[in-house]
């Protein structure tokens, strides 16, 4: 059904909201990201792409994003939080935070994936979701 930028697209005009405007820019940003952004990233990104969208729309179109389901949030302590499209297949993927230098990356891991299913068969919790983010210092700042 195409890409997450055009099936997000779809699913807000399906439920009545326009289209164009700031949420199509912020929503093809995110769809464009490999990654999750905050906010404010996003909010400079769109700038430095010439986009006139005010900070408080962005946290607006995100905060709609993620209550219907399309965008993630990932809280990484310190009140910061991170946004990333949903895949719709449930795919997904977890964060290594650095310490020192803030930097994100992402990583799969098939072991994890297996260890928390197995959790949840012995706990019986029907776990809806789940984040996983490793704190710690990237290879620069340890190196440093």
């Amino acid at each position: 059904m195409g890409t997450w930028t055009e099936r997000t697209l779809e699913t807000l005009r399906a439920e009545g909201f326009r289209s164009g405007g700031a949420r199509s820019v912020v929503v093809e940003l995110l769809g464009r990201q490999s990654c999750c952004l905050t906010a404010q990233e996003l909010f400079d990104r769109l700038r430095a792409e010439g986009r006139t969208v005010g900070i408080a729309t962005v946290y607006r179109v995100l905060d709609l994003l993620t209550a219907k389901g399309l965008v993630q949030r990932i809280d990484l302590g310190a009140g910061i939080a991170r946004y990333e499209p949903a895949d719709h297949d449930g795919e997904h993927h977890h964060h290594l935070l650095c310490d020192g230098c803030g930097k994100v990356e992402a990583f799969a891991d098939d072991e994890l994936e297996r260890a928390l299913r197995k959790v949840e068969r012995r706990t019986g919790y029907d776990v809806a979701g789940h984040d996983v983010v490793l704190r710690g210092a990237c290879s620069d700042c340890r190196a440093a």
